[in-house]
């Protein structure tokens, strides 16, 4: 794929007059309840809307299995009463000193506000407070959460450039389901550690970037390590 033709299929977003010139395509992309490829702090991510049809459209796209679902991404402590999630003490404890970053916490709650589907096994939903300043700026102007998986097939490692994205998913591209948002390459990094809030105690679930040494600094009592 030539670099003009990349430049076609993909839309900067680096600098803050990119993301704010990209914002208002990305915004329409989600209202139309099709799946967006952006850069995180960690990876880049494939996400859209957390109503039901939006959610629909990217498990087809990834083929997600059931039993495994997607992270919310947000940009604000007022979107975790938005979604109706409940923090415990703990986690109010490990949100203040780890968000925004790469943290996820899986949270009780949301019962009538999003689509069972965004539900783990663990009974909660899986939060986020990110960190990078360009998505967070998007979802600021979306005024919700956006849901957020890996962009990368079966097998292959996550992508942490939009080349990647636009070798493997140019079906998806041409076909308008999804549009990329390119933040440049990303330097390779572990995924977010989380952590299962809906128990008395914190547990570990994935470790990930920030260890488990570091989070009993604020939750003594956590389970697992990282």
């Amino acid at each position: 794929m030539t670099a003009l033709r990349r430049d076609a299929l993909a839309i900067p977003f680096w600098s803050p007059e990119e993301v704010h010139s990209a914002t208002r395509q990305a915004l329409a992309h989600l209202e139309m309840r099709r799946v967006l490829a952006y850069p995180t702090e960690t990876v880049y991510g494939f996400g859209g809307a957390i109503d039901r049809d939006s959610v629909d459209a990217l498990v087809n796209m990834k083929r997600r299995p059931p039993g495994k679902p997607f992270l919310l991404l947000i940009a604000g402590s007022d979107m975790l009463e938005r979604l109706d999630v409940h923090l415990p003490s703990y986690a109010a404890n490990l949100a203040a000193r780890h968000w925004p970053g790469p943290l996820t916490l899986v949270l009780p709650g949301a019962e009538r506000r999003v689509p069972d589907r965004l539900r783990g096994p663990e009974g909660g939903i899986a939060v986020r407070w990110t960190s990078h300043v360009g998505i967070s700026r998007l979802i600021r102007a979306h005024g919700d959460a956006i849901t957020s998986t890996s962009a990368n097939r079966p097998g292959v490692p996550p992508a942490t450039s939009a080349g990647e994205i636009l070798s493997q998913w140019g079906d998806a591209i041409t076909r308008g389901q999804l549009r990329v948002l390119d933040g440049g390459r990303l330097r390779p990094s572990p995924p977010s550690t989380v952590v299962d809030c809906t128990g008395r105690r914190p547990r570990v679930i994935r470790p990930g970037a920030i260890a488990a040494a570091v989070l009993r600094e604020s939750v003594p009592n956590l389970i697992g390590d990282a």
